[in-house]
């Protein structure tokens, strides 16, 4: 009886799955054989269709999964659809932004334009006063709308800037851009943007130095633990550390001076570097082709220009450029790494603000957040010379294009990083804050086994046995180290070497031969005199720079 009520049970399973099948197989066939959009739009509707029962069944998990499922809604959002970069968008300052802007760009490649035309004039070609005149009025009437219109149309960014100033010079169309080729705006105004941003990083660097400069000064006398492999050694002062910082800083602002006294402009060379259309503009007279190339680089402000190139000036020039950023990047990432070490520590602090949130999980918590920041950007700048050097090496003869791309970008975003940096130092440095009682106890908890030495030599000269305190200095020391170790207790070895007879002749002068100032050796000398001899006449030089005020703080 049971067997046959088991038989039964199965053929109705069997039988259900039969006619659930033949169903799905009917609705498939159904939609699939539909003649119109019609039946096609009912059957698809047919099978997305949920019931209010079909809703109730779903999981909030369910829902969740069916929202993220759907395309991004086209009409959502619309001002923020497009990729900001964060460079630009969140951290660059406005005075650096400015020097690679579009503004700056085409105003520059306009004054290369009317400097040509200057030049050209006084050497003797048919260029009247009003149509320099018209090019000057029109200097900053650019129509980026009406350029770029032209851009698409020819598929040539300068011939589209050339007809854009055409439209609003007219008589001076004929002869914008006469006898040059599109390096001599491009590359030129590159370099005058080089040169500005130089410039402005200069400024910001030797404002950090003088920072920095009063630091030093205020703690030069500060003993502290120094670190080799970041383990305890010989102590230093806290003012010291800081003249290491600031000689990496000086030694690339020297670099800076030498890049910015060097650069060259591209000047007046033709499509691949032989001056052969202005030979020919000028009737083959070579002397007026060279006066040609002088008067254009006096008048855009350089005092050098390249001896030769091809089309473009050599590309090494930009290694040497990104070499230089380079440089500050690694000497702010050292910086900032060494505050961010001590801030574990809990010996100096960057500054934070009193609304400041260190984490939003862990309310107690004052992340050096600033110097992360210069360490992350300062990464990013420090990868840009590779770029720069491949770029240079794949420069086949007189020019290839591949080096537009990059340039575009490693160039601008280079300085722009650097220029956030040395504000952010600026920054950092001007609120650092010491906190003296921690840094003393770090120097007191490792300064007994440093000052053994010395009261080992106050011993013998009061007539002890060199080998014999030896030995008890070293089982003392080991049993100290045991406590500190072991058992997380305080150094204990002067108590240990104050209970011990025979270290009589000291005990009565153990507080003085500890006391930490005696082993900083000439470190508060050494401040005093590096920034008596390197840093003040550097600060005295530039002193014009001191009094000028950055446009942008730092807010984030």
């Amino acid at each position: 009886m049971q067997q046959h009520i088991r038989t039964i049970i199965i053929l109705q399973f069997i039988s259900s799955l039969f006619f659930l099948s033949t169903t799905v197989s009917s609705d498939t066939s159904t939609c699939l054989n539909a003649d119109t959009s019609t039946k096609q739009k009912n059957c698809d509707n047919q099978k997305q269709t949920k019931t209010p029962n079909d809703q109730r069944k779903m999981s909030n998990a369910d829902k969740f999964a069916e929202l993220v499922g759907q395309d991004f809604p086209a009409d959502a959002l619309p001002e923020q659809q497009v990729y900001e970069h964060p460079l630009v968008k969140r951290y660059a300052t406005k005075e650096m932004s400015f020097v690679w802007s579009p503004a700056m760009k085409f105003t520059t490649w306009r004054k290369l334009w009317i400097a040509l035309a200057t030049a050209e004039q006084e050497l003797g070609i048919d260029i009247s006063d009003e149509q320099l005149a018209e090019m000057r009025d029109k200097l900053y009437d650019v129509d980026f709308d009406f350029a770029a219109k032209k851009e698409r149309e020819f598929r040539h960014d300068v011939m589209g800037h050339v007809h854009a100033f055409g439209e609003v010079a007219p008589a001076a169309m004929p002869i914008i851009h006469l006898g040059a080729t599109s390096c001599y705006v491009g590359d030129n105004t590159d370099i005058v943007q080089i040169k500005e941003a130089l410039l402005l990083i200069k400024r910001k660097l030797v404002q950090v130095i003088n920072i920095l400069k009063e630091f030093a000064e205020k703690f030069k006398d500060l003993p502290t633990l120094g670190f080799t492999h970041y383990q305890p050694a010989q102590l230093t002062t806290v003012g010291k550390r800081c003249t290491l910082w600031m000689q990496d800083l000086l030694l690339d602002l020297q670099k800076i001076d030498r890049e910015i006294e060097d650069l060259p402009m591209r000047g007046v060379k033709g499509t691949t570097g032989t001056q052969a259309s202005f030979l020919e503009l000028f009737d083959g007279d070579h002397e007026k082709v060279k006066s040609l190339n002088k008067r254009v680089t006096e008048l855009m402000g350089f005092e050098k220009v390249i001896p030769v190139s091809g089309q473009t000036y050599t590309r090494k020039i930009d290694y040497s450029v990104l070499s230089v950023l380079s440089g500050v990047a690694q000497s702010a990432y050292k910086m900032c790494g060494d505050i961010r070490l001590l801030s574990n520590l809990k010996e100096v602090e960057e500054p934070f603000s009193k609304t400041q949130i260190g984490s939003s999980a862990m309310a107690y918590k004052r992340n050096p957040m600033r110097s992360e920041r210069v360490c992350s950007l300062a990464r990013y700048v420090m990868g840009l010379p590779t770029a720069a050097a491949n770029t240079h090496a794949n420069q086949w003869f007189e020019r290839t294009l591949d080096d537009s791309a990059i340039r575009r970008i490693v160039l601008p975003e280079g300085f722009l990083a650097v220029d956030v940096i040395l504000n952010l130092l600026a920054n950092i440095a001007d609120g650092l804050h010491v906190w003296p009682n921690v840094v003393k106890a770090h120097v007191m908890a490792e300064l007994p086994f440093m000052s053994t030495e010395v009261i080992l030599m106050e011993c013998v000269k009061a007539g002890g046995d060199r080998q014999e305190l030896h030995e008890a200095i070293r089982v003392h020391s080991m049993a100290a180290g045991a406590v500190v170790k072991g058992e997380g207790k305080a150094n204990d070895l002067m108590e240990r070497i104050a209970a011990d007879p025979l270290f009589k002749a000291v005990h009565d002068d153990l507080e003085r031969l500890i006391d930490p100032i005696l082993f900083v050796g000439r470190a508060p000398e050494q401040v005093d005199e590096f920034l008596e001899d390197e840093i003040k006449p550097i600060l005295e030089a530039n002193k014009d720079l001191l009094n000028i005020e950055s446009v942008d703080d730092v807010n984030v």
